[in-house]
């Protein structure tokens, strides 16, 4: 299924210079992961501590961003400089997870939002990236299949705080939203799933 994901090669290309320039200066992937997850925490208890700030909430589409960007940065680092390690891939995953945590539940305390439907979009959103990990686990690829991964996620919470931030109160519409979220990662768990089994069967007939 397609997925902004797909963009990630283009997207990493871009970066590939401050990429250099921060090994350069001694900055390790494992630092860059901590930085967003903290980062990340940092707003999400500021959204939800000041949940009428109409900048908090413009800010958000523009940190996603920056948050899709370190995550690149942080696996070129690994990558690139030979800085893979197991403590990289548990701080990278482990941080995905408190990161979408700390971003999307802030939503749950908005005025006419069913706090359940942002409860169950983030543990939807932890169970597709458990699956994706999973596949690991069972000899396959790192599942990334769509069509709500991580920036596809960023993406449509991005939207819905420029939204907000703009002056669109939540509501009925955002609930729409969170549905629809959840629907989407609910056909993602199940993409994940069927990806990784057909090639597990496959490299077992192979």
């Amino acid at each position: 299924m397609p997925s902004i994901y797909q963009l990630k090669p283009l997207f990493q290309q871009s970066l590939s210079g401050i990429v250099r320039k921060l090994a350069a200066i001694g900055v390790t992937a494992n630092q860059i992961t901590v930085l967003a997850a903290a980062l990340s925490v940092a707003l999400g208890a500021a959204l939800a501590w000041f949940p009428q700030s109409a900048s908090l909430w413009l800010s958000l589409p523009v940190f996603l961003f920056v948050r899709m960007a370190l995550n690149a940065i942080d696996g070129m680092l690994a990558r690139q400089y030979d800085q893979q390690s197991a403590l990289g891939g548990l701080l990278n995953e482990a941080g995905d997870l408190v990161s979408d945590a700390a971003l999307y539940l802030a939503f749950a305390i908005l005025p006419g939002v069913h706090a359940w439907l942002a409860v169950a979009v983030v543990l939807l959103a932890w169970l597709t990236e458990f699956v994706g990990v999973c596949a690991v686990t069972v000899g396959a690829s790192r599942r990334y299949d769509g069509p709500m991964g991580k920036s596809d996620r960023a993406f449509v919470f991005g939207a819905c705080g420029l939204v907000i931030g703009l002056g669109w109160p939540a509501g009925s519409w955002l609930n729409v939203v969170l549905m629809i979220i959840a629907l989407l990662s609910l056909a993602t768990v199940l993409n994940r799933a069927r990806a990784l089994l057909k090639e597990v069967q496959w490299e077992a007939q192979s």
